[in-house]
């Protein structure tokens, strides 16, 4: 992979808010911290925090990586001198800036596939595509469950005219005769030599004789598109699901960014969530709360279990029944049933007389005798 001109510029590490010598589990770790800090989900409105979050982004897709990590610190600690030319005058890896070279930042601009998506003068030879983000909604039982189904976007995708070549139906790119199908040509300054994008093909090694009407030759055209994808049993809100090249084709000839799902699950109407557990709330009557009964419960999978409550269980108590919580592949969770004593609002003449003759037979001792009042 060649250097981009921010290796030069920007500290990742300091981005990250770790050390160069961190491992790379810290790394990770500052990284979802971070992420979760500025994503533009939790920050709506917020361009600032949405700066920070690519920024963040970009950082660890070059120190999250064992190789761009291991090319970006030596590109740091050559500075310069990385592109063949002498870094002068107290210039260092965190100093140099292509900008400060004049015309000549330009050829090193190109050398060092100046711009890397797309941007600036240098930046027309090959370069990855954009990552997309997309949200997929799902019920409660589908997220517990899993799922087969698919998300609706509209990006840039590989034309379908074309099937991404840029050549008009009937006809083909052909190699650049002027530098030989590499996309780059060599510019010899005697001391050293200097590489820049193929003027004639753009950097791109082809060219299209008769461009394809729909794209017109950039091979990439924006529609609607369906993207199919395996949930996996037990995903949780805001979990996020990366398919590998499925995001914004690259740019000539480079490859395809990734797409990010993101689920979001509709509530339950009587079941939460809490890790692998489930809750769930069980009205029982002040009876069979002071005697003791065994109550029926629901299961997420329509089933029932009997739950015996104890004579004497105080409204709050809960309950654990193993095994019938979510199932994931690290394991299943329990079922999590929480007590509550119904109070009626509206008693019956013989409801009210018993209650009455409860209070009447009971020896006066108060439950608020431990609040001194």
């Amino acid at each position: 992979m060649a250097p981009q001109r921010e290796w030069f510029e920007k500290d990742y590490y300091r981005v990250l808010g770790v050390p160069d010598s961190a491992t790379a589990k810290e790394i990770k770790s500052a990284y979802r911290k971070l992420s979760r800090q500025y994503h533009p989900d939790a920050n709506s409105g917020d361009a600032a925090a949405e700066e920070r979050f690519k920024e963040v982004s970009a950082a660890y897709d070059v120190v999250g990586n064992a190789g761009k990590r291991k090319e970006y610190d030596e590109v740091r600690r050559l500075g310069p001198a990385a592109a063949g030319f002498p870094a002068g005058g107290g210039g260092g890896a965190g100093g140099f800036r292509f900008q400060d070279a004049g015309d000549l930042g330009d050829l090193l601009g190109g050398l060092f596939n100046r711009g890397g998506r797309g941007g600036g003068r240098g930046g027309r030879g090959p370069h990855r595509g954009q990552d997309l983000e997309a949200e997929l909604h799902l019920t409660f039982d589908d997220a517990v469950a899993g799922v087969t189904t698919a998300v609706h976007l509209t990006s840039d995708a590989p034309c379908n005219t074309c099937n991404g070549s840029g050549a008009a139906p009937g006809t083909v790119p052909h190699r650049c005769s002027n530098c030989g199908g590499q996309g780059v040509v060599s510019d010899n300054q005697g001391l050293f030599s200097l590489s820049s994008p193929c003027p004639v093909c753009s950097g791109r090694g082809v060219t299209i004789d008769d461009p394809c009407p729909t794209c017109r030759g950039t091979g990439v055209e924006r529609r609607p598109r369906e993207v199919k994808l395996r949930v996996p049993a037990g995903v949780s809100e805001g979990q996020r699901i990366r398919l590998k090249g499925r995001g914004v084709p690259g740019g000539n000839g480079g490859p395809p960014g990734d797409l990010y799902v993101i689920v979001r699950v509709s509530p339950h109407p009587l079941f939460q969530r809490r890790g692998n557990d489930l809750t769930i709330t069980v009205p029982v009557t002040f009876p069979e709360a002071t005697l003791g009964a065994d109550v029926s419960v629901p299961t997420l999978d329509g089933g029932t279990v009997k739950l015996r409550i104890p004579p004497g269980t105080r409204s709050g108590r809960t309950f654990r029944v193993k095994g019938k919580g979510v199932a994931t592949p690290k394991g299943t969770g329990d079922l999590l049933a929480t007590v509550e004593v119904a109070v009626p609002s509206k008693l019956s003449s013989a409801e009210r007389k018993a209650l009455e003759a409860f209070q009447a037979a009971s020896d006066g001792s108060s439950p608020r005798e431990h609040l001194g009042v």
